[in-house]
């Protein structure tokens, strides 16, 4: 599975373009929307989020510009970016992987992460660019199984209909060669992705050093987001139990945790009336 990872598409050349951006300079800024309305297709779904109720704005947004000052630069960049690495490994043809589904929770797990980051203390947040890539490409393995092998794939949606009861993650290790963690991750190393991004996406890090602690403390960041978020489209609806410990470790009060466990739902909630 891993040499077939070298038959996946490069990354795309609007995603190579997006990341040399420096959006911090109008230039920049101008740049990546120039980048964004060459492509219908994401400009519509970056216009669409901004119009959901996510984001709680009282008026139509109609342009690209207004759903950059309502969403911030920073995040129609990283959205722009998922979902042009995402649309490069979907295939023609039809599958069964229901992939606004999975981008729709793809966009939870970032939210969730987001709201999580922002309950840190401040010295110890790591980067918001970084938490919406991370969140938003965390599951892009199954595209790249899909890619791969559509016939394995379809074999493991059936799975997953067939046996709504069961972990994702039990019936991925009776029937794949390799998670979508793996896979997600050595896609993104195909694509020559940062490592901490690479290290959200595998699902586990060990820092070396203090300086790495950042980045550690996204991959804990993306764990506790997942036991807020556990479902993979609409399996499993409870949270799991978050120990007081858990909290603390990322510097966040236990005492905020139902506040943080209802706005996740809330997220759910209106992650999911967003059209496509």
């Amino acid at each position: 599975m891993i040499e077939r990872v070298d038959s996946l598409p490069p990354i795309p050349v609007v995603a190579q373009k997006i990341l040399s951006l420096k959006i911090s300079t109008d230039e920049g800024e101008q740049a990546l929307f120039k980048l964004i309305e060459k492509d219908p297709g994401i400009m519509a779904k970056i216009i669409g989020l901004s119009n959901s109720p996510i984001f709680g704005t009282g008026r139509k947004i109609l342009t690209l510009h207004d759903a950059a000052t309502l969403l911030g630069t920073k995040r129609v960049k990283m959205i722009a970016l998922s979902l042009s690495m995402m649309s490069s490994v979907v295939k023609k043809q039809q599958s069964l992987l229901d992939v606004d589904s999975l981008w729709k929770h793809s966009l939870a797990i970032a939210l969730t992460m987001a709201t999580l980051v922002e309950c840190m203390p401040i010295d110890r947040r790591p980067p918001e660019d970084e938490i919406y890539l991370s969140g938003l490409l965390h599951d892009i393995g199954y595209l790249a199984l899909s890619y791969i092998d559509p016939q394995l794939c379809d074999q493991f949606c059936k799975r997953l209909a067939a046996e709504p009861d069961r972990a994702v993650e039990d019936i991925e290790s009776e029937m794949l060669p390799m998670n979508h963690s793996e896979l997600g991750a050595a896609l993104a190393k195909h694509w020559g992705l940062p490592e901490s991004i690479v290290a959200v996406i595998r699902g586990y890090y060990k820092p070396n050093n203090i300086q790495e602690d950042a980045r550690h403390s996204m991959i804990a960041v993306s764990g506790l987001a997942a036991k807020l978020l556990p479902a993979f489209k609409d399996r499993i609806v409870e949270q799991a139990k978050i120990e007081n410990e858990e909290w603390k470790s990322l510097g966040i009060d236990p005492q905020s945790a139902d506040a943080i466990k209802t706005k996740v739902l809330t997220h759910v909630e209106n992650v999911r009336h967003i059209n496509l």
